[in-house]
């Protein structure tokens, strides 16, 4: 969820600038122009494409979605002018068909995902989650959620490191560095980000560090998607959200890393596809695609935004529009 941060006081407008804002509203806009549309922002953030979305719809119902309570605060205060047609509720994006129920709502006519890490989480250097400040080794999005990456380094064993770290990270040192981790962690726990990031320095070879970028992106990654369950949460997510979509309605959705987009890719790509077998010469009544994608591969952000808001750099993109209940 890369959103720039600004300073470190005032609103959450003054935080952050979202990514591919105009390309997002462009895509949502004929399913959100419909009179009495709704929209569901799986990902609240502090509320940049929910603020734009409801400026240029005045008849758009608005569902946000997060698991941050100080996202949610953050969100309503800056939605507070739209208060009669949003709905703020503090749950995972995987909890999506239950939250509907909830609401009494059983259609949605737009869908919007802005994956990974928020820069409100990102920035708050006492949750943990960016390498570059010590502090100590919390990552979860939900702060009241039970697990912390500190016990998932003090707990885990060597295997269920490694399998994290290669994994969730791609790390190709993942073995050694768990290795290590065992071997420190014996000595005193593991609390603070600073001791993580020396281990790190001393394990991955010098030269993968000349050619690989940080020693310490990969772990950190795979730490925070483990904690945070965040490729399980995906995984049962978007299927709930394909399936709330009425004809016509559109989805959004931006990954960060290859492991989302790859899952989103997936997902998105077996709804386009007809269930008709290959053989036959016409379409079975019931079988055809249930969607057709909007973007031709993943769409990345343009150098200028890049400049202005430099974690929108590894964004993918992909769109996709329902034409039909599997009866096309």
């Amino acid at each position: 969820m890369a959103e720039q941060r600004h300073d470190q006081g005032g609103s959450a407008r003054d935080k952050h600038v979202p990514v591919l804002l105009d390309r997002t509203l462009e895509l949502l806009a004929p399913a959100l122009s419909r009179e009495g549309a709704v929209v569901v922002d799986a990902t609240l953030g502090m509320g940049g494409h929910s603020e734009a979305m409801l400026a240029a719809y005045p008849g758009l119902t608005l569902v946000g979605l997060d698991r941050d309570p100080d996202a949610l605060r953050l969100a309503g205060e800056r939605l507070a002018p739209y208060a009669s047609r949003i709905h703020l509720v503090h749950a995972v994006y995987d909890q999506w068909a239950e939250v509907l129920d909830g609401l009494g709502m059983s259609e949605v006519d737009g869908a919007l995902f802005d994956l990974g890490v928020s820069s409100l989480q990102l920035d708050e250097t006492g949750r943990g989650f960016a390498y570059a400040h010590d502090a100590p080794l919390d990552m979860r999005m939900d702060p009241g959620a039970p697990r912390t990456a500190a016990e998932v380094l003090n707990t885990y064993s060597a295997d269920e490191l490694a399998r994290v770290l290669r994994t969730y990270g791609e790390e190709k040192f993942a073995g050694k560095i768990a290795a290590a981790i065992v071997r420190e962690r014996q000595k005193e726990p593991f609390a603070s980000s600073a001791r993580l990031v020396q281990l790190l320095y001393d394990t991955v070879p010098a030269a993968s560090r000349r050619t690989g970028g940080h020693p310490a992106k990969r772990t950190f990654q795979a730490l925070r998607i483990e904690v945070n369950a965040e490729l399980d949460v995906l995984d049962r997510a978007l299927p709930a959200a394909l399936d709330s979509l009425a004809g016509g309605g559109r989805i959004v959705v931006m990954s960060y890393h290859s492991l989302e987009d790859r899952m989103v890719k997936r997902a998105l790509a077996e709804r386009a596809k007809s269930r008709t077998p290959v053989d036959l010469p016409v379409e079975l009544p019931g079988h055809g695609p249930e969607f057709r994608l909007l973007t031709r591969g993943a769409e990345l952000a343009g150098e200028q935004e890049i400049e202005a808001n430099p974690r929108a750099a590894s964004v993918r993109l992909r769109a996709a529009e329902r034409i039909g209940r599997g009866d096309a």
